[in-house]
């Protein structure tokens, strides 16, 4: 039976270090599978960063896994509409600046997410991309 796109790029990033591109019967994902993949790109907004952050820091975990695979982007709320805005563009880029991370795009670098990180050959086809906007897998 052939498999969909999808299916092909959740096989080939599973998690258990077995998928290499090759579709062989005991590394096949199927519909209604539940599956651990590994993630090329994590992305983030100034809506979305803020609660991350928190859960983040809520589990007592010092470093992202990955600095050059973490992606934050002020596209919502840039410029301030209001305090409570500025505050959460304020949390998204102190934590960028803890944490070394090389992909933030605050004011005047950035542009909508969910284009920026092609434009910027942060990911491409068949890449695995995790965020929490609704637009993330477009």
């Amino acid at each position: 039976m052939s498999h969909t796109l999808a299916e092909k790029i959740l096989a080939h990033h599973l998690a258990n270090g077995q998928g290499d591109g090759s579709l062989r019967p005991e590394w096949e994902v199927w519909p209604g599978d539940l599956v651990e993949v590994s993630v090329d790109v994590v992305l983030a907004n100034d809506i979305t960063a803020p609660i991350a952050i928190r859960e983040f820091n809520n589990l007592g975990v010092d470093r992202v896994f990955d600095v050059e695979r973490v992606v934050l982007v002020a596209d919502h709320f840039v410029p301030n509409k209001d305090v409570k805005s500025a505050e959460q563009c304020r949390a998204m880029r102190e934590f960028a600046r803890e944490q070394g991370l090389p992909h933030y795009y605050d004011a005047g670098r950035m542009g909508i997410e969910h284009v920026l990180l092609p434009e910027q050959g942060l990911v491409v086809a068949g890449d695995v991309v995790v965020g929490a906007d609704s637009h993330t897998c477009t």
